[in-house]
């Protein structure tokens, strides 16, 4: 096995992984480097595939206000949105964008050169930035993943998967152990700062707007080495992803679409969003996604339609080029056609529980972007608060490390040392298992059971077939390989939301309990961790 030592090490090369080490190299002394680790090619991540855009409260939007973006976002939260968490992250929106800007970012801007802003569901306001139209993610990584590549402080490892964070007896974390799926090795990293920015959860669910690398792998990491997770049971389901099947996700249909004007109906052209809601298409997500499940179920159909022919055709071709691309690739013109949609998992609200400025309940180890839990979303995520909190949470991480003395560590106890030993042993013989086909009987565990509607006979049959999948996945610790990996990752993840979901006997945002349908008036966060080896729910 190698063994090296850095200042800092981010795992994921997301927005939030990016930014954070750009932000880091520039105010950190790191006498020892930064890592930036990813388990594919530096760029592919989720943040790539956020369309719609990115929430910014700015200065010179005078219609807009932080006391307005904080309201929009606590309404939309179902109740469980944590308000300084709100407040310090839109508070900040305006100078984080602005640094954004210097790093190469671009967004969409109008003929007199002013930022363009548009408007989503739940927004009472235009405060909304794109780029490409509707590419947003995809531009703001591109530039970062730019600046990354050409800065000589920052060493990247690709095609690496961190398998077991290095935490030792005082509760310390001391590194990380990572694998190399090309060339089968395993490395020891030590590190006093490492930082999970490893994205969400989506590739649980058999449909999913989210790519294939999405398993949950930071919140398996983070849970097996004792840290306090946070709402793992809320799960955003997006209500519109085109309903047809791709190799591993599902395209999304941004939610700007039905800003703009565009309905949703049925195969008769008949609109039904104002028997759920008096905000129609532009209601919660939570509410328009399980209303378009009800219509589904209703009439016996894979899809209900969005009907978009009501928005200038010039308009739609430069405002969703790539939507339009992607429709048209499938026989779908949508300045004419109804395009066929159905709710997909799309945005984890839950993870590892952090404070404003990364940190996890284990010294030493931070967490930012979608792995993590701040309180921001609460039960139902606003539409494009995701990526502010990304950059925001990165930033403020780099800020606080700036006061820190980041020195590797110069001894190991016994903790870490068996932690090492075990991907050391060479007499471990793996018989190779067929992941492809447990990875899909757990994706529709998940989907039927811990899915847009639940109950506890659901959500106890799914903790069930969770275990006996378990049972046939019999790898404690070391893998055969990175799928192998990731498959270990996603069972454990999966029983822990379904343990969640079946503990919370309420419906609140996108939890939504067929057995309990009331919302509790006394509101609390859920928080659980493992205590000697054993999950426990936090009082």
């Amino acid at each position: 096995m190698k063994y090296s030592k850095y200042s800092t090490v981010i795992v994921g090369s997301g927005i939030a992984g990016l930014y954070a080490a750009l932000k880091i190299e520039q105010q950190v002394d790191l006498p020892d480097g930064i890592l930036l680790v990813t388990k594919s090619k530096l760029g592919e991540s989720n943040s790539r595939y956020a369309q719609g855009g990115m929430v910014a409260v700015m200065k010179e939007n005078k219609a807009d206000s932080t006391a307005s973006h904080i309201s929009d976002t606590i309404k939309a939260g179902a109740g469980l949105s944590d308000f300084n968490a709100v407040k310090y992250i839109s508070e900040h929106s305006d100078s984080v964008v602005k640094d954004l800007l210097k790093f190469g970012v671009e967004f969409d801007r109008d003929e007199n050169n002013n930022l363009c802003f548009t408007r989503e569901a739940a927004h009472s306001v235009r405060r909304i930035l794109h780029s490409g139209g509707d590419a947003t993610g995809k531009m703001i990584e591109q530039a970062l993943c730019k600046k990354v590549e050409e800065n000589k402080n920052i060493e990247i490892y690709e095609e690496t998967i961190a398998v077991e964070l290095l935490v030792d007896s005082n509760s310390q974390c001391k590194g990380v152990i990572v694998y190399n799926d090309a060339t089968q090795e395993y490395e020891t990293i030590y590190s006093s700062c490492v930082i999970l920015a490893t994205g969400g959860i989506g590739q649980l669910y058999k449909y999913t707007t989210n790519p294939i690398g999405a398993t949950g792998d930071g919140i398996a990491l983070a849970f097996n080495a004792g840290a306090v997770m946070q709402d793992l049971e809320f799960v955003q389901f997006h209500p519109t992803a085109l309903a047809i099947d791709g190799e591993e996700n599902r395209f999304l249909i941004s939610e700007a679409v039905r800003g703009e004007g565009a309905k949703l109906v049925d195969a008769d052209g008949i609109e039904f969003m104002a028997k759920y809601h008096e905000k129609k298409e532009l209601a919660p997500r939570d509410i328009v996604t399980r209303a378009n499940y009800n219509e589904m179920l209703k009439n016996n159909l894979p899809n209900v339609y969005l009907n978009a022919s009501c928005i200038d055709s010039k308009m739609l071709a430069k405002r969703f080029p790539n939507i339009s691309k992607k429709c048209l690739e499938n026989g779908i013109d949508i300045a004419h056609d109804f395009i066929p949609v159905a709710p997909a998992a799309h945005y984890y609200m839950g993870g590892i529980k952090t404070d404003m400025k990364g940190a996890t309940s284990i010294n030493g180890l931070f967490a930012i972007g979608e792995v993590s839990s701040t309180g921001l979303h609460g039960g139902n995520r606003l539409a494009s608060n995701s990526l502010l909190e990304c950059v925001v949470c990165a930033y403020s991480v780099a800020d606080f490390l700036k006061s820190t003395e980041l020195k590797t560590p110069k001894q190991i106890d016994e903790n870490l040392k068996k932690a090492i030993d075990k991907y050391n042993d060479e007499d471990i013989i793996l018989e190779e298992i067929d992941t492809i086909s447990l990875k899909s009987r757990l994706q529709n565990i998940m989907w039927e059971c811990v899915g847009i509607l639940r109950d506890e006979k659901g959500l106890l049959n799914a903790i069930e077939d969770i275990n006996i999948l378990k049972k046939e996945f019999p790898r404690e610790s070391k893998c055969l390989n990175k799928e192998e990996y990731e498959l270990k990752n996603m069972l454990l993840v999966a029983s822990l939301i379904a343990q969640s979901a079946l503990n919370r006997r309420e419906s609140r945002g996108a939890h939504y309990r067929l057995d309990y349908l009331d919302t509790e008036e006394n509101c609390t966060h859920s928080q659980l961790t493992k205590k000697e080896g054993e999950l426990s729910f936090v009082k």
